[in-house]
C-alpha cells in the first residue's frame, strides 16, 4: 500500500502558512511531507518563495513527519558543499527523518547568479558530480575535490546525522530515470508513469523507494476550483522545455494563456468529489509509486483537510 503525504508549496505559500499546513496535514492523517525549493514562484499569481532550509528547520519543531525536498538543485544557485551542510543539519533537526531530493533545476531559479544555462546533458553531469561531493561530505571525513565542474578545498561537515542523508533523484524522462537508478537512493517525479519507473529499476533502482507529487484544487464549487487552478498553476500545462528554460515569473505569465482551462481541468481534480480525488491518487498507486504527495491549490484548506481526513485517506489505509 502506498504512503500518502502532503506537498508543501513554497511557490504559493509563505513560511508560517507552510508550517500551519504541515500541522494540519499530520492531524488529518497524511504520513509524510514534500516541500519545494524555489528562488522564484512560477508566476506572480503564486506569489511566494521562502527559503526552504529555514522552513525545514521550523518544520522539525512543528511536526513529527518525514520531510523530502522536491526538489533541490545543488548545482548552480547553491554550491553542492553548502547543500551537503544544509541537508546534514536538516537531518539532525528531524532526527533522521529527512530525504534530500535533488534535480537538474530550472532556469527560473538557477539563472539568478548570472550563470550560463547549459544543455540538459551537461546539467545531468553536474548533478552527478554534485551528488558525489554531497555523499563524500556526509561520510564525515575532510575532503578536497577537483572535478570537472566543482572545487572543494579541505572541507569537513561536523554536524551530521547518525546515517548519511538519503539522496533521491528527480526524473521526467528516461535519461534522468537512468541516472536516478544508477546514483540515487530513490526516485522523485510528478508522473504516474510505469515505463519511467521500469527504466529507473532496470538502471539499478530495483527495491529503492519512489515518490511522486500531484496537485488538486479542492473547493465546494467545481467551476471556481478550475478557475483557481488555471490562474495559479496554469504553468503545469506548458508544453516542451518551456518550464526548464524560461527565466522569469513574468515570462511564465506571458505564455500561460497558451494553456486552455480544460487542460488544467483534465490534469488535476477540481472540486469536492471524493471519488475523483481518490481516483487521481490511485493512478499513481497503480503505476507502482511507493509514496504519493498531494498539494492543495485552493484556498479552502480547512475544507480540504477535513474532506481528505474523512473521505479520501481512509481509501488508502
Amino acid at each position: 500500500m502506498a504512503s500518502i503525504g502532503y506537498f508543501l508549496s513554497c511557490e504559493q505559500f509563505g513560511p508560517k502558512e507552510l508550517i500551519e499546513q504541515a500541522r494540519r496535514a499530520e492531524e488529518a492523517g497524511f504520513e509524510r511531507l514534500w516541500i519545494s525549493d524555489h528562488f522564484h514562484p512560477w508566476n506572480d499569481e503564486q506569489g511566494q518563495s521562502p527559503f526552504v532550509w529555514g522552513v525545514i528547520g521550523a518544520l522539525s519543531e512543528a511536526t513529527s513527519l518525514p520531510v523530502t525536498t522536491a526538489v533541490t538543485c545543488p548545482t548552480f544557485r547553491i554550491h553542492p558543499a553548502i547543500i551537503a551542510q544544509a541537508a546534514a543539519t536538516a537531518a539532525v533537526q528531524l532526527d533522521g527523518r529527512f530525504v534530500l531530493g535533488v534535480g537538474s533545476g530550472e532556469a527560473l531559479n538557477e539563472h539568478v547568479l548570472a550563470d550560463h544555462w547549459p544543455s540538459i546533458g551537461i546539467r545531468r553531469e553536474m548533478l552527478e558530480e554534485a551528488i558525489e561531493i554531497i555523499r563524500r561530505l556526509h561520510a564525515g571525513k575532510e575532503i578536497s575535490h577537483h572535478g570537472t565542474y566543482y572545487e572543494v578545498q579541505e572541507a569537513k561537515i561536523y554536524t551530521r546525522p547518525e546515517r548519511p542523508v538519503p539522496i533521491y533523484v528527480s526524473a521526467f524522462g528516461p535519461q534522468s530515470a537512468e541516472l536516478a537508478g544508477r546514483v540515487g537512493d530513490g526516485l522523485c517525479t510528478t508522473m504516474p508513469d510505469s515505463d519511467l519507473l521500469q527504466v529507473f529499476r532496470e538502471a539499478g533502482g530495483a527495491g529503492k523507494p519512489t515518490q511522486a507529487g500531484t496537485k488538486v484544487c479542492w473547493d465546494r464549487d467545481a467551476e471556481r476550483a478550475v478557475e483557481t487552478a488555471h490562474r495559479i498553476w496554469g504553468n503545469e500545462g506548458l508544453p516542451g522545455q518551456l518550464a526548464q528554460v524560461l527565466p522569469r515569473p513574468r515570462d511564465f505569465m506571458d505564455v500561460q494563456p497558451l494553456v486552455p482551462r480544460d487542460v488544467i481541468a483534465s490534469s488535476m481534480t477540481c472540486g469536492d468529489d471524493a471519488d475523483k480525488h481518490i481516483a487521481q491518487v490511485q493512478r499513481y498507486v497503480d503505476a507502482g509509486l511507493d509514496e504519493v504527495y498531494v498539494q492543495q491549490i485552493g484556498h479552502d484548506l480547512p475544507g480540504f483537510f477535513d474532506a481528505w481526513r474523512k473521505d479520501v485517506l481512509p481509501a488508502f489505509g
